[in-house]
Formats: structure tokens, sequence, C-alpha cells
């Protein structure tokens, strides 16, 4: 396992967005209460920096010399509501050896779309954003999100296969927040219903009764018609990602099926859009990336197709 010692910074990887921030710190580690905690260190003159007071922080080349004269453990990044930068730090998600991701990392990862690098620990990821973090609370479980007082270790060990750069990604960030941080936990603390349920067949949240085929044909000819044609074709243009795709046209679908997760499923795999990732186990209870994703769409719809309305009204897509 790689310990933190054991992994060299690579400052040339470090986005530039960040680099040209004067709110960087070094830190080294120390025992407290019993166990190692990173702690943040002045650049200059080893002394305790403070996530809340600017006056301890610097500029990005001044805590790289720092680092390279001083032997410290590394480089830390500050979070400040000056800026709308969004740390997401993701705890023990990651295998050391193989650089395998769990479900809920590979998920997040991909929504964000933005630079991710790999923790000291390396069973961890860093994801930063630029937006909003959402009001509520900011972490559960393994999942935290930060936008002030408080730091990152910046490793610059990128994760391949992720964007080298930080990105804007405000409905993400809300995705993110609401699915795995801020959404409410069933109160006997089971799973039954939650972001990683296997649950395909559950009841209609509304009385809609159409067939499949006159479900395709009456989203094709609403007022966001050409969107609906466009997701069911496998055209993922005006998306940041597949994933987000994905979500859109099944958010229309539960529209239109009233929620029926087991007729939107069906639905899904006649569309372009289906691909091998949708039976992929994401998640430690079984759970597939279509079973989540299905989930998802039923909880963020509201409103569903009434029968009785001559001129229903879609939700556009996400």
């Amino acid at each position: 396992m790689r310990e933190a010692v054991d992994i060299a910074v690579d400052f040339g990887a470090v986005p530039d967005r960040l680099a040209e921030c004067d709110q960087w710190v070094c830190w080294r580690e120390e025992e407290r209460d019993g166990k190692q905690t990173k702690v943040p260190i002045r650049p200059g003159d080893g002394t305790f920096a403070s996530t809340t007071d600017h006056e301890t922080w610097t500029g990005f080349e001044a805590a790289v010399e720092f680092v390279q004269e001083d032997g410290v453990a590394g480089i830390g990044f500050v979070f400040s509501d000056d800026d709308p930068i969004v740390g997401i730090d993701l705890d023990d998600c990651r295998d050391p050896e193989t650089g395998d991701l769990d479900g809920t990392a590979c998920d997040i990862v991909e929504r964000l779309d933005s630079y991710t690098e790999v923790s000291p620990s390396g069973t961890g990821l860093h994801v930063i954003v630029e937006g909003d973090l959402p009001d509520g609370r900011n972490r559960r479980g393994s999942v935290e999100l930060y936008d002030s007082a408080r730091f990152f270790t910046v490793t610059g060990d990128h994760v391949d296969g992720t964007a080298s750069r930080i990105a804007s990604r405000q409905d993400a960030i809300e995705g993110v927040h609401r699915d795995y941080v801020q959404a409410d936990e069933p109160e006997d603390g089971s799973n039954e219903d939650g972001p990683g349920s296997t649950s395909r067949t559950a009841s209609k949240t509304a009385d809609v009764d159409l067939e499949d085929v006159e479900v395709v044909r009456k989203a094709e000819g609403a007022e966001n018609g050409e969107k609906f044609q466009q997701l069911w074709n496998g055209i993922t243009a005006g998306y940041d990602s597949h994933s987000e795709a994905d979500m859109a046209l099944c958010c229309l679908l539960a529209f239109w099926t009233g929620g029926d997760r087991s007729q939107m499923d069906r639905l899904f795999r006649q569309s372009g859009l289906m691909r091998d990732k949708w039976d992929e186990v994401h998640y430690s209870d079984g759970s597939t990336y279509g079973d989540v994703t299905l989930k998802r769409a039923t909880s963020t719809v509201t409103e569903y197709y009434d029968p009785d309305d001559a001129h229903p009204d879609p939700a556009d897509p996400l």
C-alpha cells in the first residue's frame, strides 16, 4: 500500500487555476489523540497556518520552494469564501495497488468531470471544481464537500482519464450534494430505496398506463420533443457527459411513464444511449449504474403525465 511519504508531489500537474491563487500552505503529519493528522504549515517559517487567516497563506511558488528546501510533506490549497472553488473529498474509494475505484467514486468523478487527483494515502481522491456549494450538511460517510475554512493536500497525482483543468460544474455539484450528502436516510437505517437501491420494480408514483410505443410517440410530439428525439437516438450534444444525457432521458421517461422504473428501464434499453455501463455493478449492495440512474430520475421528477391534460408540459431534461 502506498504511504503518504512515498508520493512525490508533481507540481507541474497542478492546474493553473489553483496555482494562480495566493491560497497555499504546506503541511506535515503529526500525532494527535493517538492518530496521524495533517497539519497546515505556514511556508517560510514553519509555524502553524490557519485555514481562516489569509495572512498565513502564500503563493504557489513560495509553497513549492518551502517543500523543496525544508522537507515538509507537501503543499496544500486553502478554500476561501472569496472564490468559487469547491473541493470534493472521497475517502477509502481507491485500491492503491490497481488504481480501481469503487462505484460511488466512479459515479461522482464522472458526473463532476473536472480535475481529479489521488490523495497522499493513495486510497482516496480529491476532485476540484468551480461552483457554489448548496446549503445544508457537507458530509455523509466518505463523501465531503468544502468551499471555505478547509485545505486540501495537493499531490498533482492526476487520475488518468479525468480532466486536467478545473471546470465549472454547478449542476453536477448540486446533484452530488443532493444524492450523496443531503439525501435523507430511512428511519430504520436501511437503504431500501437509497442511492444504491436495486429496486427497478418500484410502484408508479402517478396513474399513467401507456404502452411503450405510445410513450415514445407522445414524448416525440411534446413541446420539447426534439430534445427527446436526440436523446432517444443517442445524441449527447449539449451535455457535459454521457451520464448527464442518460439522466436527462430518464427524467423524460419518468414523466411519461408516471415514474414506473420497470417501464423506464425497458424503454431506455431501446434507446441509442444504451451501453454496457448500464448493467455494470457500481455499488457494494449490488446495484448497477442503471439502477441508480433510474432511482435518481424518479426522485428528481415531481410532476407526471396526466391523461386528462390536453396539453401536457413535461419538464426539460436536466
